[in-house]
């Protein structure tokens, strides 16, 4: 069930397996939850990191497989820390000083880990038999990824601004790589996180 291979259905042109859209909707379903700031977020995040680790594997995308590791911890410290504050309490921007110090992060990050994704199937030919597909930009996504999860979990509104980057860049990717499901996903998080930064900005503006 978890191989790429093993098809749950076809679309014109192209068959879905029952890993990617598992992934899909769950995916579909968190952020969704995120933007309405509510705490189900969370726990449908957590199906979506593993169905995604695993679809990640298959494609070569091994920065995007590591991604999940993250989420899934950070999807327990955002759950907890969501269940300790009201949605208007917690909503809050991120300083000057801060904004630069999550770019300089996502930059060194991005350069630090896709040089290693480049050459993980040399360091690790026993876990990672093919190379890794575009490593520099799966890493970019993957690091920014990690600063907008961290921002997300802190309820700051500037997390919306950095996942609208990731998702735009993430869908020409997912395109090129063949997993299209996964890029119409990703078109659709890119509309939902325009409508998560209004509603943020709203109760932001209103507390």
């Amino acid at each position: 069930m978890f191989d790429i291979e093993n098809i749950a259905f076809s679309l014109p042109g192209y068959p879905i397996s029952y890993i990617e859209l598992i992934g899909t909707l769950t995916g579909l379903i968190s952020v969704y939850w995120a933007s309405r700031v509510n705490i189900l977020t969370w726990p449908s995040g957590i199906v979506n990191e593993i169905a995604f680790f695993i679809l990640f594997y298959q494609v070569q995308l091994y920065s995007d497989m590591l991604l999940q590791v993250f989420f899934f911890v950070a999807t327990v410290y955002g759950w907890l820390n969501w269940r300790k504050k009201s949605d208007k309490q917690a909503i809050s921007q991120v300083s000057k000083q801060s904004k630069w110090a999550y770019l300089i992060i996502i930059a060194c990050g991005a350069l630090f880990l896709g040089f290693f994704i480049n050459h993980i199937h040399e360091l690790l030919p026993e876990y990672f038999s093919s190379k890794a597909a575009y490593p520099f930009i799966d890493a970019f996504t993957t690091v920014a990824s990690v600063v907008a999860t961290v921002l997300l979990a802190k309820k700051k509104i500037e997390t919306w601004f950095l996942w609208i980057v990731i998702d735009i860049v993430c869908i020409a990717l997912y395109f090129i790589k063949g997993i299209p499901v996964v890029a119409f996903e990703y078109m659709i998080f890119l509309i939902i996180c325009f409508f998560g930064w209004k509603k943020w900005a709203y109760e932001l503006t209103n507390d």
